[in-house]
């Protein structure tokens, strides 16, 4: 797309408002290197697109590619101007909470992106123990009702086959009520009480979950409503 424009606003936009460019910026900030992180966090890019987006970041400048030592593939990096773009993302993403929050159709609950996001939200060093294992048993849902995220140390991996462990934690609810608590829109405790959610296990955990799982970096962004 190009704007034939000098204007930096219009040389810019030729580079980020391409479709999904700026989500695979986000997908790199959020620590995404390798093309299955990019389609996990992308569910809907087919791979000649996501192929052809990388390819034109790396043409730009803004990202790298790396041979992956003995296999076929490349993992991808922000370069020094890439990583200018993580303050534009953070304003994207707040401006977005603020004025398009309630916007939010059914056919756009990525039930993926949740789980990929949840993932990411956990902090090991605030879980006791070496090892715990968590299951989301989404009610709504006909298809992969259950996913497991299991964090063994710093490693963190989520599965839609039962690892066959104990569950510490179960989090019994619906897809949207999850998305709504990690969003910010709705409390645990909250849920809990208005029988939307239904969590089982120790206390400890179970008491404490918003401490050892974060919910969204734009969770304390208010809606344009409440302000």
């Amino acid at each position: 797309m190009q704007y034939l424009q000098f204007c930096p606003v219009a040389k810019a936009s030729e580079i980020l408002c391409e479709k999904w460019t700026l989500l695979i910026v986000r997908e790199l900030l959020m620590g995404g290197t390798r093309f299955s992180d990019f389609q996990r966090g992308m569910a809907a890019i087919s791979p000649t697109m996501l192929t052809k987006r990388l390819n034109e970041l790396a043409d730009h400048g803004l990202i790298f590619r790396k041979k992956i030592p003995g296999q076929r593939g490349y993992e991808y990096f922000l370069t020094e101007q890439g990583k200018e773009l993580a303050p534009i993302i953070q304003q994207v993403g707040e401006w977005g909470m603020r004025w398009t929050r309630a916007q939010i159709d059914d056919t756009e609950l990525d039930l993926e992106l949740l789980m990929l996001y949840l993932e990411r939200s956990i902090q090991p060093d605030k879980l006791p123990g070496h090892r715990t294992t968590l299951c989301f048993n989404f009610s709504d849902l006909t298809q992969q009702p259950k996913w497991w995220i299991m964090v063994d140390g710093d490693s963190i991996d989520t599965c839609t086959a039962d690892p066959g462990q104990e569950v510490d934690v179960w989090f019994n609810t619906e897809l949207r009520t999850m998305i709504e608590i990690w969003m910010g829109d709705l409390s645990y405790k909250r849920a809990v009480r208005d029988d939307k959610l239904q969590l089982i296990g120790p206390r400890e955990l179970v008491n404490n979950v918003s401490h050892w799982m974060a919910n969204s970096t734009f969770a304390d962004i208010p809606a344009a409503d409440q302000i």
